[in-house]
């Protein structure tokens, strides 16, 4: 039959617990085991007044930004809505049913201040690292670089072309904060010295971010994610933000290298990263370092004529010259010069030349070089490095690697359509790093929650 209606009723008490409300099965319930805060209290000791208003608890501010980068809540004025109404979601915070919750614009105050000048989401993500070192995730032996496009916050109709856009200009003390971190980055070699090249355009809201066409479609500024992950679970070891070209994107290899190393004494023994990373230069400070370089090298050496190219030739170390099938000698000097202008060029390139007559000679000559009276071939500064990850593509190592690297671009995919985070909300080289940092540790969180998810509890009768 037809039930009463049901009807809210005013109690005078209620038993509540939120503990009792939240599933055991429920993600935050897994990803709160590995939320380690107490550290940040005395992390940002240095950076609170002594006197005046007690503030909002650091604490709470870093578990609400956790739970709105787990879930992809981009906005801030949302997750306090979210927040004050999902009870799992407080629970996480620390929050009681008449706890109130803070206003949006406490997280504006607090990220722009004390939280940069400390560091702290760096700190928050490092200890998230460490937690997953201590849990067996990370050997450190594989390690493998990438980098995505995420679109910046800034418009192509509040934009300047290069030639109207003059950094000397500026009003520093009128100008936005995006800007004035623009200013501050124009030495550093992630932004502003990573290439002497202007961009086409530059934003008048976010000048930091790169307009390009990367993606073969509509051009838009971007911010590049650099990501550094162990392959044995696809842990993030470190994140960092940088302009949307290759050398900056390179570059920023080296300090996620040096910085893991210092920061938990990890060398892997192998790179996995695609061609981009193929460059001479980064390929022989990576031998330099005794690290197996699993990249495919940035080869320009070939010929569309089918004639014979630089890898046809044997390489004689010993003898500092090259051998061609014909079993002739291509020497870079045959003759000790007093002018030492006529030496080596100083601009890491040589060249190795055959004796005419030999050429004119020679059977081979239309295989060769059939429009030039002699053979000649450059060799890079870092050719032996080149040399190195060649012989490294031909083993079978090379082919687990590259089904390895996939593992970092399965991240950035989850990165965008799972944390929703395809554009920046926040401006400016510190604001695109702060979100890069909080995502990253969140993917850490979320790999944690996964292969160690929380015990499950039967419900009392």
């Amino acid at each position: 039959m037809l039930g009463p209606r049901q009807e809210a009723q005013a109690a005078l008490f209620y038993e509540f617990s939120l503990e009792d409300h939240v599933p055991q099965s429920h993600l935050l319930r897994s990803i709160d085991r590995f939320v380690d805060l107490t550290s940040i209290r005395a992390h940002l000791s240095d950076f609170y007044s002594h006197t005046g208003r007690p503030s909002v608890d650091p604490e709470l501010l870093i578990r609400m930004l956790l739970v709105g980068y787990c879930f992809g809540i981009r906005s801030e004025r949302r997750l306090c809505e979210e927040v004050h109404l999902n009870l799992a979601y407080r629970w996480f915070c620390r929050l009681d049913l008449n706890d109130r919750i803070p206003d949006h614009s406490t997280f504006s105050k607090n990220r722009h201040g004390r939280f940069r000048e400390s560091e702290l989401l760096r700190h928050l993500f490092e200890t998230t690292v460490g937690r997953c070192i201590e849990e067996g995730l990370v050997s450190g032996q594989r390690m493998a670089v990438d980098a995505s496009l995420i679109e910046a916050d800034a418009n192509r109709q509040y934009s300047a072309p290069k030639e109207e856009w003059d950094a000397n200009r500026i009003d520093v003390d009128a100008a936005p904060r995006a800007v004035k971190e623009y200013l501050d980055t124009l030495d550093e070699a992630a932004f502003g010295a990573a290439s002497e090249v202007q961009p086409k355009f530059t934003s008048f809201s976010d000048p930091a971010s790169q307009w390009t066409a990367a993606r073969k479609g509509p051009a838009f500024f971007a911010y590049s994610d650099n990501y550094l992950i162990d392959t044995d679970h696809g842990v993030i070891l470190d994140v960092e933000a940088t302009r949307s070209i290759r050398q900056a994107e390179v570059g920023s290899t080296k300090t996620m290298l040096e910085r893991v190393k210092a920061r938990f004494d990890l060398r892997p023994e192998r790179l996995i990263a695609d061609t981009a990373y193929g460059s001479g230069p980064m390929l022989g400070w990576l031998v330099d370092r005794k690290i197996a370089p699993h990249i495919p090298v940035i080869d320009k050496a070939g010929r569309s004529d089918g004639t014979w190219t630089r890898a046809d030739f044997e390489w004689d170390a010993e003898n500092n010259q090259y051998i061609c099938p014909e079993g002739e000698a291509l020497k870079q000097f045959r003759r000790n010069y007093s002018d030492p202008n006529r030496g080596p060029t100083g601009k890491g390139v040589a060249k190795y030349r055959a004796l005419k007559n030999t050429c004119q000679a020679c059977p081979s000559k239309t295989m060769c070089c059939p429009n030039m009276d002699f053979r000649s071939i450059t060799r890079e500064e870092h050719e032996d490095a080149r040399d190195v990850a060649r012989a490294i593509r031909k083993t079978k190592q090379y082919k687990v690697s590259a089904k390895l690297r996939k593992k970092v671009e399965m991240l950035f995919a989850h990165l965008k359509r799972i944390l929703g985070l395809g554009r920046l909300r926040l401006r400016g080289p510190c604001g695109a790093n702060d979100e890069f940092l909080l995502a990253a540790t969140a993917q850490n969180l979320r790999k944690l929650a996964k292969i160690f998810p929380a015990p499950q509890q039967t419900r009392k009768a």
